[in-house]
């Protein structure tokens, strides 16, 4: 069996966001294996620092891009919002996901923490 490495941050939301697309390609490809391989960027581990400050346009996404360059991985999931205007020479956008609604939150009062969506009362 083929095994498709996905290449993708280590912060929560990214891992989400993942687990997502991967979910979607096993649907569609159910005869490939996929295996997520999380990477830290220099974006993560600038943390005291304004990151529009250090004036970088790659800052969560050239270490994932160098992985890719050096077939460590087969893919990456980048927020688009990461992605810099212009793509490596060689590299394109494979697909764009379908957006979730972009006026949903959840704000949890602090006591609450560990709680799930699913954990809460059904209020319909």
């Amino acid at each position: 069996d083929r095994v498709i490495r996905v290449g993708t941050r280590k912060s929560q939301l990214a891992r989400i966001q993942t687990d997502s697309v991967v979910e979607m390609l096993c649907r569609q490809y159910p005869g490939l294996r996929f295996e997520i391989v999380a990477m830290s960027t220099t974006g993560d581990k600038i943390l005291d620092t304004a990151l529009s400050k250090i004036g970088e346009k790659s800052l969560f996404t050239k270490e994932l891009e160098n992985a890719l360059e050096r077939n460590e991985v087969d893919l990456v999931v980048h927020s688009l919002k990461d992605l810099p205007t212009s793509l490596l020479p060689g590299f394109t956008i494979g697909a764009i996901c379908k957006r979730e609604n972009p006026h949903d939150a959840v704000v949890f009062h602090p006591k609450s923490c560990g709680k799930t969506l699913r954990a809460l009362p059904d209020k319909r």
